[in-house]
């Protein structure tokens, strides 16, 4: 499997689409989900190209 570049996630990554942000470091971006099932629902996503939990090792 490989990575697609054109995924929503990575289009927030290059802030071609919008988001809430509510922290952002070197290895993270933090933000409010647009539709939340919660009170508070922030979704948190890697800064990198990984498929699956194997990548992170």
């Amino acid at each position: 499997m490989t990575y697609d570049m054109n995924n929503i996630f990575a289009k927030i990554l290059r802030k071609e689409i919008p988001c809430n942000k509510v922290y952002e470091n070197e290895h993270a971006l933090a933000f409010n989900d647009i539709n939340p099932q919660a009170k508070v629902h922030v979704l948190v996503i890697p800064k990198g190209s990984y498929v699956d939990v194997d990548d992170f090792s």
